[in-house]
């Protein structure tokens, strides 16, 4: 097991699930370090967070620490890494932290599971693509981002999942949404789909946010006055 320490939370990673580039990431403290700074400047207290994408659960641990852990649920696909999830939340006091299983696929879920291809490494792992290969793919619960804003009625959604945020903008987010944080995955989509998330948020009255915004990490705000 490795052990890292980013701005005083504690991680663990079991070694089989690193490779050299995280590693060096998680050693130097610039692992999500954008995604980090970014939801440190905008998170208050007891704003409600919903992050799609837990990784190693640091985002999700750095969120609790503001917002406090009871307002945090955090959605992960890849079942190989929710035990340590689960532990890191813990070792940093933030345990109360709701964490979901499954793949967000889009706006609705569906009764049958999504195909989760987990031959990359944890931060890299997706939903499963046309060349997938099938030794490398498992079943998980298909969520719907309808359904999981519709019960945990966010203030924040933080979003890094890969490539499927190309199919969570296609209609008006709800109203108590105030700040949209994602990473964009270009190599995944072209420029339409950038413009069609940009198009959405601006519909659902939330405009490019440039303070932290930085690189493909892409931050939204309500308008004032909303």
């Amino acid at each position: 097991m490795a052990e890292y320490e980013i701005d005083g939370l504690r991680l663990e990673v079991p070694e089989a699930l690193l490779n050299d580039r995280i590693h060096a990431k998680l050693a130097s403290g610039g692992y999500e370090a954008h995604e980090a700074q970014a939801a440190a400047m905008r998170l208050k207290p007891r704003h409600r967070v919903l992050e799609l994408g837990s990784g190693i659960g640091y985002i999700a641990a750095v969120c609790a620490r503001v917002c406090g852990p009871e307002n945090i649920t955090t959605v992960e696909a890849n079942p190989a890494i929710l035990p340590v999830i689960r532990a890191n939340l813990a070792r940093n006091g933030y345990g109360a932290v709701t964490l979901l299983h499954g793949a967000v696929g889009g706006m609705t879920g569906g009764a049958a599971p999504l195909a989760f291809d987990t031959a990359r490494s944890f931060w890299a792992a997706r939903i499963a693509d046309e060349g997938a290969r099938p030794e490398t793919l498992t079943e998980v619960p298909h969520l719907g981002l309808d359904d999981l804003m519709s019960c945990v009625r966010p203030h924040v959604v933080i979003m890094d999942i890969e490539g499927a945020e190309a199919h969570l903008f296609d209609a008006p987010w709800p109203e108590h949404v105030r700040h949209v944080m994602m990473e964009l995955h270009p190599g995944r989509y072209g420029d339409a789909v950038i413009k069609r998330i940009v198009d959405c948020m601006s519909a659902s009255g939330l405009t490019y946010d440039p303070g932290p915004s930085r690189g493909r990490i892409l931050c939204f705000r309500r308008v004032r006055g909303e």
